[in-house]
């Protein structure tokens, strides 16, 4: 009986050693990350409003500038990257990358959900006669340059794709004609897949689709 009993706690340590080793091979995993905090919307207002974000883009994101885009009902994710790319330096625009240099993570992630929860007022296309290349390039690209058609990322109605692809219509023509023109000319550089399209634009073809842009509903 003495015998059977040295045999049973030899194997009850050897149990225990083992289970030991196997912890230290494979230790628990590590609490899940913690959750970011929320958009707080009315922090998003006050940073908006304290940071003078309104001066250029209004109150409600509804740009008065046609030079200065429109953020009312953009997707929050679109904005809070562009604010982290002019910040990092990816984005270059003299302004605007001072304006995000004195934000903190959370003030940029409020002010752009807070933003983008405004209604967008539309615009419309004021160039008559190029409204149909306009419509052409953004609805079918320009097949024989490989030009794909605008609508594939940005959806038909110009809505984008949330996260994915920022919302166009209503968009200050203006201000769309001089980002594709920074995208051709190597100006701006934070979207290779804007790069390859814009590259193998002229002026009159961007002009058209971006007025197009402007109409879009």
């Amino acid at each position: 009986m003495k015998l059977f009993a040295h045999f049973l706690l030899a194997a009850l340590v050897g149990v225990a050693a083992n289970a030991s080793f196997a912890a230290d091979e494979h230790p628990a995993a590590p609490a899940a990350a913690a959750a970011k905090p929320k958009p707080d919307l009315a922090k998003g207002e006050a940073a908006f409003t304290a940071k003078a974000c309104a001066s250029c883009h209004n109150a409600d994101g509804n740009s008065a500038i046609a030079a200065n885009p429109k953020l009312a009902e953009q997707h929050p994710e679109y904005i809070l990257k562009q604010l982290e790319e002019f910040k990092s330096g990816k984005r270059k625009n003299a302004i605007m990358s001072g304006m995000a240099a004195t934000l903190t993570d959370d003030e940029m992630r409020d002010i752009a959900w807070f933003v983008a929860s405004k209604k967008e007022k539309l615009g419309f296309a004021k160039e008559k006669d190029l409204v149909a290349l306009g419509e052409k390039i953004y609805r079918g690209g320009i097949a024989d340059r490989q030009v794909p058609a605008c609508a594939g990322c940005h959806s038909p109605n110009g809505a984008g794709i949330p996260a994915q692809y920022p919302r166009l219509a209503g968009q200050h023509a203006e201000y769309v004609a001089s980002e594709l023109t920074q995208f051709r000319d190597g100006v701006r550089l934070n979207s290779i897949q804007m790069t390859g399209v814009a590259a193998k634009l002229n002026d009159r073809e961007i002009k058209a689709v971006a007025d197009y842009i402007a109409g879009l509903r």
